[in-house]
């Protein structure tokens, strides 16, 4: 693999591409094979086809797979744990009840999608989401147990929006590095674009969809036929418990950029420490462990009976895992066809103008290879030495990155591990996730585009 270079030119690779995601909607959709099977099947005879040499065809597959779940079984696996010790204890219940007397049955989409912008600014997107499905489902079943859709979206549309247009999240770093742009800037600026979008492509997509798809909520937690406990633990011990993560991460959020800043030293025991703890699979299984004496050994539940709780909350989400690591293999076999480096390149010779081009170029990148943050920076470097020439101001400069941004999340479909991870935790088949969720993507991307330009010319005009 070290020594193969791709002689395929763009279009009889974008060819490979189209088939070959045509060729797993066909086997998932008409034929009801099982995804976890046709994304392994197609993910090999891809990189076969694309002409990689077959020495390497399964390990790039492989490593594509390990790759993923390196980062999602981890957070699944205890997010599940801890989501089913929420739900057992009672608390998800407890909690939903008092969410729902605060804020009212009609606001409670409204405040769970606020709430994840909130909690989404240092959590990674799967994190998220799957710290919130818990108190999701709870609210859901308490309102309108057939529409999980009406409140399950607004929050996860709010988790992708802050992953994809603001710092600390990795892509948008990575591309202002590479611009050279203010990182106070782009954080500014990401803010004032960022929550329109999430309310136009968010909410009100999340309430249209609702009412065109009847989901009932799924068991992924247990349901409320389970035995309840006669003492649930009080709101704000869950609420403790479900902000922990969030402070442990922000904690390291913060403490890198005082390090990089110069304002503390990155050698101290203190930032060692803050930067372990604060990575997302660290709090959640701090989290855990917390949640396993507080709302499990403090309530009566000890030894096997605990551990046989906390064991029967990973068959349900198995699938989730193998699935999603699936996506990211066939994600991974694609950027190694080289697909995404050869529309790059025929864009990047268009004669766009540049925030245009930086759009388009990380769109491209998106749909063929399926990954935002590699979309995202790969397209940041293609189109730097084009910025650096521009001569833009440091308003102007923001709006490019967070035009690529916009770009980096536009429909996210079956080469995306993230379509496969809301489509399981959610229970959707792969066509209502494509009517839903990559429209959803397409939505965040065009309406964050338009701000993003919208920004641009304004800041050109002074």
């Amino acid at each position: 693999m070290d020594d193969w270079t791709q002689t395929l030119t763009a279009g009889p690779l974008l060819a490979i591409a189209a088939g070959a995601i045509a060729l797993i909607l066909i086997l998932i959709i008409v034929f009801r094979l099982h995804a976890f099977i046709t994304l392994i099947v197609v993910s090999l005879l891809t990189g076969i086809v694309a002409g990689i040499p077959l020495s390497g065809v399964v390990s790039t597959a492989v490593t594509g797979f390990g790759s993923t779940l390196g980062s999602v079984a981890l957070l699944v696996g205890l997010g599940a744990m801890l989501g089913r010790l929420i739900e057992h204890s009672g608390g998800a219940k407890a909690l939903s009840e008092r969410f729902v007397a605060v804020f009212g049955e009609k606001r409670a989409p409204l405040a769970l999608g606020v709430a994840s912008l909130l909690l989404g600014f240092p959590m990674f997107f799967d994190a998220g989401v799957i710290m919130m499905l818990p108190i999701i489902f709870a609210i859901a079943r308490r309102i309108s147990a057939k529409n999980v859709l009406l409140f399950a979206f607004p929050s996860v549309a709010a988790f992708s929006v802050m992953h994809v247009f603001l710092p600390p999240h990795p892509g948008p770093v990575s591309a202002t590095q590479f611009y050279g742009a203010n990182l106070g800037i782009v954080l500014l600026v990401g803010l004032v674009i960022a929550i329109p979008t999430w309310y136009l492509s968010g909410y009100l997509w999340g309430r249209f969809v609702a009412s065109r798809f009847q989901i009932p909520v799924p068991d992924l937690f247990g349901t409320v036929d389970d035995d309840q406990p006669t003492n649930p633990p009080r709101v704000s011990t869950v609420i403790a418990i479900l902000l922990l993560p969030f402070v442990l991460i922000f904690l390291n959020t913060g403490v890198s950029a005082l390090a990089s800043s110069g304002v503390i030293d990155s050698e101290s025991w203190f930032y060692l420490v803050a930067t372990f703890i604060g990575q997302s699979p660290v709090a959640l299984a701090i989290t855990l462990l917390v949640a396993l004496v507080v709302l499990g050994a403090r309530r009566g539940t000890t030894g096997s009976a605990l551990e046989k709780l906390v064991d029967s909350a990973l068959g349900p989400v198995a699938s989730v895992i193998l699935i999603t690591g699936a996506g990211g293999m066939f994600g991974s076999v694609l950027r190694a066809s080289g697909i995404g480096d050869a529309l790059a390149d025929v864009l990047q010779d268009s004669g766009l103008p540049v925030i245009f081009a930086a759009y388009v170029i990380a769109v491209v990148l998106r749909v063929a290879q399926g990954s935002a943050t590699v979309a995202l920076t790969t397209a940041a470097g293609l189109i730097a030495p084009a910025v650096a020439l521009a001569g833009f101001n440091e308003f102007q400069l923001a709006a490019v990155v967070l035009a690529t941004a916009a770009g980096s999340v536009f429909a996210g479909h079956v080469n995306d591990s993230g379509f496969w991870l809301v489509s399981r935790l959610l229970n959707l088949d792969v066509k209502t996730t494509l009517k839903t969720w990559t429209v959803q993507q397409t939505l965040e991307s065009v309406t964050g585009f338009v701000f993003a330009l919208l920004v641009f010319a304004l800041a050109s005009a002074f």
